[in-house]
């Protein structure tokens, strides 16, 4: 350093060099004060001195004193840079309705977060159904909020895959990159190579194995188990994150998700809990009033409000979820909320979030550190019970006496009606295959943790059908009783005596519009 301070700076920083020589002096008062005062002091110095060697110029105190995990290099020459691979996303909301504003507003706001972030728009697939931002019930047409005051989202949205095309073929086929397999959209897929980080937000209903789709058949356990395998084998990433949404959701991985796929998966609840919507109607930090409807889910507004306000450069993805799971569980209460899990790779975890989803540059100066805390908890409304909050306020809401209170009374009471046949259907039925006393017992059993929902993955599915022809459809609210349904095939019964206790629980399929398979089965 003496060197480097001499031939740069001879004849410019002759205070600077008297300073030095004070300091070099072992015998000076500097010197013994630097002394005992100890290394940290002499690192400092020789800091300085070295940066200036390095750079020819004098430092500025913000260049040398900032948290090691953010002096890694220049903050904008990261923001896009690819050399280690290339970043794609895929987001899913998995619903349709303007009951599910929550859903499509969870996935809009992802997107503002990675363009933010600096991933390319041909690098993020959205599917959406893409029925909210201009649907005559919302208050602000063309406009989509995930925050009671937060700006619109939807602007800029991509539509790539949008109404019907919003299909489990084309979820699948577009995260295999295989574009021939895709029908309708823009045709975008994960065209990626060995080294890029692929990740996953998917937010929907989900129940036992299952998940939502706004058309038919939802999307099973075992089937994207098949395809992430598919995925691993061909080599076409580095790494990937899987973000999850859904009731029951942690029951998608649950003893499915084997380790050494190089994927790492966090999920809003446990494998047999709900999760949560949240910026409800009727509680603390409610929507703005024009609005009946909950703007987000709690477990999705909490890593993207988390992402939105750190350099994502210096956290990790273990350091989200733990912030995440501490919001989700309102502060490990567990009342209103529930247990965030992760699955796989947990190794994958120490990795920093920026390998994934970028950063926002107006972050650089906010690192993640231990105390930083997220809003401790707005009023959350279980997730098959928001809809029940929207059809009850509509119907509050309308003029008494007007066509508009007769509609939303009538949608309020076959919503109602559904729920109590299906539930009503699958109790009776698992009475009349256990008996009255071990019925009830055996459909709500809930396997050991680190145990599939099912042994056999094709039983569930034709035991869905087989109720679905019978009782009608199970729809969002009816996932719920995927369990009940994979304990009768645990059980080791056959479809032919489902379809004999379906006959006799259900006369008829319900002429309510929740019951119709118009839209086909459910599996």
């Amino acid at each position: 350093p003496v060197g480097c301070w001499r031939k740069r700076y001879q004849g410019k920083l002759s205070s600077s060099r008297v300073l030095f020589r004070r300091f070099s002096d072992p015998k000076s008062p500097e010197a013994r004060d630097m002394a005992s005062r100890g290394a940290p002091l002499l690192l400092l110095f020789a800091l300085l001195s070295l940066a200036v060697c390095s750079h020819g110029r004098i430092p500025q105190w913000s260049d040398l004193l900032r948290l090691p995990s953010v002096v890694s290099g220049d903050f904008s020459d990261l923001r896009d840079d690819d050399s280690a691979g290339t970043r794609w996303a895929v987001l899913i909301a998995g619903s349709s309705g303007y009951w599910n504003y929550r859903h499509q507003a969870d996935v809009c706001h992802a997107y503002q977060t990675m363009i933010k972030g600096g991933l390319k728009e041909e690098n993020i697939i959205v599917f959406m159904y893409d029925d909210i931002a201009y649907n005559e019930e919302n208050p602000r047409p063309g406009i989509i909020i995930n925050h009671p005051q937060g700006q619109d989202v939807y602007a800029g949205v991509p539509k790539d895959y949008v109404g019907d095309d919003v299909t489990v073929e084309n979820f699948f086929a577009v995260l295999l990159g295989n574009k021939t397999a895709v029908t309708g959209g823009s045709g975008k897929v994960v065209d990626s190579g060995p080294d890029d980080h692929i990740f996953v937000f998917y937010t929907d209903h989900g129940g036992p194995g299952v998940l939502g789709m706004p058309t038919y058949p939802y999307l099973y356990a075992d089937e994207l188990m098949d395809v992430l395998k598919k995925k691993h084998a061909s080599g076409t990433y580095k790494s990937l994150v899987f973000y999850l949404e859904a009731c029951e959701s942690g029951s998608i991985f649950e003893g499915l998700l084997p380790e050494g796929m190089n994927i790492y998966a966090t999920t809003a609840s446990n494998a047999d809990e709900s999760s949560w919507g949240t910026y409800c109607p009727g509680g603390t930090s409610s929507p703005p009033a024009e609005f009946d409807t909950c703007l987000g889910d709690l477990y999705s507004v909490s890593w993207m409000e988390d992402s939105d306000i750190h350099n994502l450069q210096t956290e990790t993805l273990k350091q989200q979820y733990q912030l995440v799971k501490e919001r989700t569980s309102n502060q490990h209460t567990y009342q209103l909320g529930s247990h965030v899990m992760e699955y796989g790779d947990t190794g994958l975890s120490m990795e920093k979030l920026f390998s994934y989803i970028g950063t926002n540059p107006a972050n650089e100066h906010f690192p993640f550190v231990g105390s930083n805390s997220l809003l401790k908890h707005s009023t959350a409304v279980n997730q098959r019970d928001a809809d029940l909050v929207y059809f009850w306020n509509k119907y509050q809401r309308t003029p008494a006496g007007s066509p508009k209170k007769f509609d939303a009374q009538k949608q309020l009471f076959d919503m109602m009606a559904h729920r109590m046949h299906v539930d009503g259907s699958m109790e009776l039925i698992g009475k009349l295959l256990f008996g009255s006393e071990k019925g009830p017992e055996i459909l709500k059993a809930v396997r050991p943790a680190g145990q599939p929902l099912v042994d056999d993955w094709g039983c569930l599915k034709s035991m869905v059908r087989t109720f679905e022809t019978h009782c009608g459809s199970l729809s969002q609210y009816g996932m719920k009783h995927m369990r009940s349904i994979a304990n009768i095939c645990n059980a080791g019964k056959k479809v032919e005596t489902m379809a004999e206790v379906s006959a006799q629980a259900c006369d008829r399929v319900p002429a309510g519009p929740w019951s119709s398979l118009h839209k086909g089965f459910s599996a």
